[in-house]
């Protein structure tokens, strides 16, 4: 593991409110960032809005504001969600922020003074939503974008082009050298068989036809196109070209920095073709991993802005709480892998892991620990076969899920965890703590308490990248002392003998899963 960290979330498009599927992306970088910063590492986390182009300048025609007005409206609003989602980002970027702007103005002047961008003419198939130019083979006979599947144009204009073949070995060399640069390792595939080998075309990498975005200064008729501008946000948001670029020494420069993009499948070539290759030309390294997460599906639909039907979090955050929406958006589906958003599967969700497990747990602990100890957590005595099983289990979770967490299979981590916690409910049912201290075996009892209540402690401080306000609550009631709560005393096994144990609400009541499916479809739109 590298001593830091620097993780970035896409900027998103703010041509519509931010849903649960932006929310998705932001909550799984989030929980990595924490998780790095709960182990020492020094960590610088980036988020922010992508707020050019083409749909941009309509939209706020269409409302009849300038397109600052109306970018500035849509990204005040991502912020507020951000907040409300408990995200720690260390920056918003705006690609409207003139620290953005004068750095994008200054890559392509140097792209172009060393021959990797020349000025042509540019016909073919352009799909206005994704902002992107298709071949005749792209789009097929019936004409689609092959992202989004919805009609394309024709369209004609003087362009600015960026050569691809000048760097395609070396990209190919990195692809090739580091299996884990494009992960899950299956979206290598895809994008050599759809786009590398059918042959790379130079990338267009300017615009006539509309106004709203970056000049160019050696052509100002031309603005710069939106993937130039919009994925130079990773290293002007770090202060690259500035009169301050610590942070872009620490964290970009530094090769004891992990540099992590996660983004959607629906622009992974950008950022796993065509970003390493302006990086190449700018004399920059690449990034170490670029993590393709999947996409969001409603009751079984894509979910997507244009069609409507998306889900906002805040009034899922309103009545459920905050931890109980980043649980399920981590813990439903593998991260890398589509996953589907419905009613029942988020109330099952918490139901099967918060309420009945982890919440179960700690409710029979601490009225145990309450009824058999006055309230305090008892010392250990010798361990017994089962307590010693446990012991190791514990330990054998945290090695487990630091490695997930590590290579990004965060769900597979909290997995790991969940699976501890259910050992532990079987394991009071295994040592029956009730028949121990009916037979006044006050040790042994001791042991199962102590145990126990360690569990849950070192549980909790593996989920706390998560369940962010619950983590403090579980803290306060089982008296965990500021320094105890940290993830350097994680292999003390039991050092809280002693600790007050107090009895509090349910930290996550059961839903009824029918009133809450009603719930959700009606704020579903």
């Amino acid at each position: 593991m590298k001593n830091k960290f620097y993780i970035t979330t896409p900027i998103y498009y703010p041509s519509a409110d931010a849903h649960i599927g932006h929310a998705y992306c932001t909550v799984m970088c989030d929980i990595l960032a924490r998780y790095k910063r709960l182990r020492g590492v020094e960590t610088y986390f980036l988020t922010g809005t992508d707020e050019h182009g083409e749909k941009i300048q309509k939209k706020a025609l269409e409302k009849g504001v300038t397109p600052q007005q109306y970018v500035d409206e849509i990204a005040a609003k991502f912020q507020a969600l951000w907040k409300a989602m408990r995200i720690s980002n260390d920056d918003f970027i705006r690609t409207t922020q003139e620290r953005h702007i004068k750095v994008v103005q200054d890559v392509f002047s140097k792209l172009y003074k060393n021959d990797d961008i020349y000025l042509g003419q540019y016909e073919g198939w352009y799909c206005t939503p994704c902002e992107s130019f298709w071949t005749d083979t792209q789009v097929g006979e019936e004409h689609l974008c092959p992202d989004c599947h919805r009609p394309v144009h024709r369209a004609s204009e003087e362009s600015y082009f960026f050569k691809t073949q000048k760097y395609l070995p070396a990209l190919l060399k990195i692809m090739d050298e580091n299996p884990k640069f494009i992960l899950p390792i299956n979206r290598k595939n895809e994008m050599m068989n759809t786009f590398i080998k059918p042959g790379l075309e130079d990338l267009c990498v300017s615009r006539t036809s509309f106004d709203w975005g970056i000049q160019i200064r050696e052509n100002p008729r031309h603005i710069i196109y939106v993937w130039m501008d919009a994925l130079t946000n990773y290293i002007s948001a770090l202060g690259y070209d500035s009169d301050d670029e610590s942070k872009f020494k620490k964290f970009w420069q530094d090769p004891d920095c992990e540099i992590v993009h996660v983004v959607g499948a629906d622009i992974s070539r950008f950022h796993v073709i065509y970003w390493p290759m302006f990086l190449m030309g700018l004399g920059l390294r690449t990034p170490d991993r670029v993590f393709v997460h999947g996409l969001l599906d409603l009751n079984g639909e894509k979910m997507s802005k244009s069609r409507g039907n998306v889900v906002s979090p805040l009034p899922l955050i309103e009545r459920y709480g905050v931890d109980a929406v980043r649980w399920f958006l981590a813990r439903e589906f593998a991260f890398g892998s589509d996953g589907r958003f419905s009613p029942e599967l988020f109330a099952e969700r918490t139901n099967v892991d918060l309420a009945n497990n982890y919440g179960n747990l700690i409710n029979r602990t601490t009225s145990m620990i309450s009824k058999y100890f006055e309230g305090k957590i008892p010392a250990l005595s010798k361990l017994s076969e089962k307590d010693e099983a446990m012991k190791e289990l514990t330990e054998k979770t945290i090695k487990s899920y630091e490695l997930l967490m590590d290579d990004l299979k965060v769900s597979e981590g909290l997995t790991a965890v969940t699976d501890l916690l259910n050992a532990a409910n079987k394991y009071i049912e295994e040592t029956q703590p009730w028949v121990l201290s009916k037979e006044g075996k006050v040790e042994e009892l001791g042991n199962v308490m102590a145990i126990l209540a360690n569990t849950i402690i070192v549980a909790t401080k593996l989920l706390s990248p998560v369940l962010v306000e619950s983590a403090e609550k579980v803290y306060a009631l089982f008296g965990v002392k500021k320094e105890l709560q940290g993830y350097d005393s994680i292999h003390e096994f039991c050092p809280f003998s002693g600790n007050e144990v107090s009895k509090g609400q349910p930290l996550f009541p059961r839903l009824d899963v029918a009133v809450e499916t009603e719930f959700i479809n009606s704020i579903s739109k």
